[in-house]
């Protein structure tokens, strides 16, 4: 019988607490506060609420904290007027001011830097509202219609080196690293999908022509910051699309696509599945998280319904399926979850409901 989280005792929660160790990220904790986009942020500019509310996580156990969806510098990245930016003065100052809050505590934080792609709605509530959605072939992530151009070779350049510029200014600001967004439709996996990537040069085709874009923007990020500086990947087997479409079908198709993101450079992949505990395939067992980390040899973060799975996230760190946990709407329930599911008190968590998503405690 699967044991229910208040039945898990003492010694297995443990395992979710133990220090991680790698030659670039060394980590206090196992538990990881996923990303979780907020959209608080007036103007793009963090407000000194957001590095409380970070601060409050850093100081209860957390181990490593991914920043809410961070926008380059290209005029179409975003599509919130409150949609946190990794740019300008006012906008680092205020990241800065996180950075430092955080490292008050022994946590660590690295920002996910994203571009939203063809995700963009047109509408007069967004940042340099003339700015047209762009996309590999100008095709919706959500209902698969064609409402744009396929983005030029130019363009594709530009985007690639407004990441670096990012990341680079993550690396001075302070933080430990940083997390590129290649999942959930935004840009980058519009590219890694044949649903929205439709292109006939060498950014489509095959599984690893559709991982090209994601090389170039790893391998800027990767020159622009340097060898030792953590670079982190977010990839999802799952959309929004309709209908919703996997990422890939097979361990192989997996391989070809991680294969190439590896010798761009990523350091650390995060798996996110709807339920990261459940078989990526049919006819085998393992995760999502298990085969990265089979088939590359690299840190994994695992996450999509940790909470509902939590006996299963013990098991796959204890198993080394997965080196870390990402906890997403449990943290921003309760900043205090991981503290209090490591001393047993679990009676006393918050429970999750939508007014969490509305605020910043």
């Amino acid at each position: 019988m699967m044991k229910t989280p208040t039945a898990l005792c003492i010694r297995e929660v443990e395992t979710l607490f133990r220090p991680f160790a790698d030659r670039k990220l060394s980590l206090v904790s196992r538990i990881v506060m996923a990303p979780m986009n907020r959209n608080l942020a007036p103007d793009g500019i963090p407000t000194p609420e957001m590095a409380l509310y970070y601060r409050r996580r850093a100081e209860r156990e957390v181990g490593l904290i991914i920043t809410e969806s961070a926008t380059i510098d290209d005029a179409a990245a975003s599509d919130d007027s409150c949609m946190p930016q990794f740019y300008g003065g006012a906008a680092l100052r205020a990241w800065k001011r996180i950075c430092r809050a955080v490292h008050a505590t022994r946590c660590k934080i690295v920002p996910q830097l994203c571009h939203v792609g063809m995700l963009r709605s047109l509408s007069d509530d967004i940042p340099q509202p003339d700015a047209q959605p762009v996309g590999p072939s100008g095709i919706n992530p959500l209902t698969l219609e064609k409402t744009g151009e396929e983005m030029s070779r130019q363009r594709i350049a530009d985007i690639c080196a407004s990441f670096a510029r990012a990341a680079r200014l993550a690396q001075l600001i302070g933080f430990d690293g940083v997390e590129i967004q290649g999942g959930h439709g935004y840009l980058i996996d519009q590219f890694l999908r044949k649903e929205t990537n439709h292109r006939r040069d060498i950014y489509g085709g095959d599984v690893v022509g559709r991982t090209r874009f994601a090389c170039g923007v790893i391998h800027a990020v990767r020159k622009a910051v340097g060898s030792c500086f953590p670079v982190l990947f977010r990839f999802s087997q799952w959309n929004e699309s309709q209908p919703p479409a996997r990422l890939v079908e097979s361990p192989q198709e997996l391989a070809e696509l991680l294969q190439p993101l590896c010798a761009a450079g990523v350091d650390v992949f995060d798996c996110s599945e709807y339920r990261h505990a459940e078989p990526a395939f049919v006819g085998n067992p393992l995760t999502i998280a298990a085969w990265t980390r089979l088939l590359t040899n690299r840190p994994v973060i695992s996450g999509g319904g940790t909470v509902v799975n939590i006996t299963e996230s013990v098991r796959m760190v204890r198993s080394g399926e997965a080196d870390l946990i990402a906890v997403g709407r449990a943290l921003l329930a309760d900043a205090e979850w991981a503290e209090k599911m490591r001393l047993a008190r679990e009676s006393d968590i918050i429970p999750y409901t939508f007014r969490a998503l509305s605020r910043l405690y």
